[in-house]
């Protein structure tokens, strides 16, 4: 079963003569290029300006510690710290930095590179079979002619999750919202699922409840940044709206939590990121409007537990009331 090509571990960010490179999600479809990070301060930023989102920054930065595995513990350290601090609505990629220099602080000095790059090895193995049991789960949940409504790009367990139910012989169709202003809708999810042979129809961000209204979706299906002990998540700016239309119409929403967190025992504790207002004001570069007006872009909504039916985790598929017990 091949991923598209977007989600494939070397587009996502390899190291290349001494230097890490990035894949340019800002400008797939048009192009598959990269950028190149001469060190850690530059991969960061490349974080910060959306060079990669979703889960891309977990593999940016599993991949950023082996390229500086060789370097003193408080250099690694301050890598991990630096990195976090450039998505904090991206926990998992603070939880797993944070385990992995508690882990390698225990080692020898002389001993501490081959640990570290032995432990990225377990963990990237680990999250790929988590990738792949979470894709079945979330099969499991799809109906023969199905049509799916998500928002922004679900990334792996969603993709997963089509491609197993197109396997087990279910036609599914999704619908994409294109996913304003960064249009991963369109340019991220709808070509991935394109090329993987799944039928998808863009639309705009503000037709979802239409949709739902009329009868044609028969789920709601995201990834989510982060979710918290009480069944609460965060996943991109517009997912909000789309939940409280599923939960009028009575339509199931299902989430896709990689890592739920631990650390955070109610929704109140998630960090929300709000963006620059002026990426609001054009598109890819073209004007939208007039350059003296402001925008204002928060970045992530906050979904209550009660607007969501199925939570699929590595470990099971849960009810947001159910999380806390399962990740004690």
């Amino acid at each position: 079963m091949s991923l598209p090509w977007l989600l494939r571990k070397e587009n996502i960010a390899h190291i290349e003569g001494g230097n890490l490179l990035i894949g340019d999600r800002r400008k797939y479809p048009f192009e598959r290029t990269f950028i190149t990070c001469k060190n850690v301060e530059e991969i960061a930023a490349a974080l910060k300006e959306m060079v990669t989102q979703g889960g891309g920054p977990l593999q940016v930065a599993l991949t950023t510690l082996r390229l500086i595995a060789d370097s003193p513990m408080e250099e690694i350290k301050r890598s991990a710290q630096l990195l976090s601090l450039a998505r904090p609505t991206n926990t998992t990629m603070r939880r797993t930095l944070s385990a992995i220099v508690e882990e390698i602080e225990k080692s020898p000095p002389q001993e501490r590179s081959n640990h570290l790059l032995r432990l990225i090895d377990t963990i990237e193995t680990a999250y790929d079979q988590d990738y792949q049991a979470m894709g079945s789960l979330g099969a499991s949940l799809l109906k023969d002619g199905d049509v799916v409504l998500t928002t922004c790009f679900a990334e792996h367990s969603f993709i997963l999750s089509l491609m197993k139910a197109q396997e087990g012989g279910k036609r599914v169709k999704v619908l994409v919202p294109e996913t304003r202003p960064y249009l991963q809708g369109s340019r991220l999810t709808a070509p991935s699922l394109e090329e993987i042979g799944i039928e998808a129809e863009i639309i705009t961000d503000a037709m979802g409840a239409h949709f739902m209204a009329s009868g044609e979706v028969r789920h709601y299906m995201t990834a989510c940044d982060v979710v918290a002990m009480d069944g609460t998540a965060a996943n991109k700016v517009g997912t909000l709206s789309n939940a409280i239309a599923a939960a009028y119409y009575n339509i199931p929403y299902t989430i896709f939590a990689l890592s739920p967190d631990t650390t955070l025992q109610r929704g109140e504790e998630i960090i929300l990121e709000e963006r620059d207002g002026s990426e609001l004001l054009s598109v890819r570069g073209v004007a939208t409007t007039l350059p003296t007006l402001k925008g204002r872009y928060p970045s992530f909504d906050k979904i209550d537990a009660s607007l969501i039916t199925n939570i699929v985790t590595p470990r099971g598929i849960f009810a947001p009331s159910e999380v806390g017990e399962a990740y004690p």
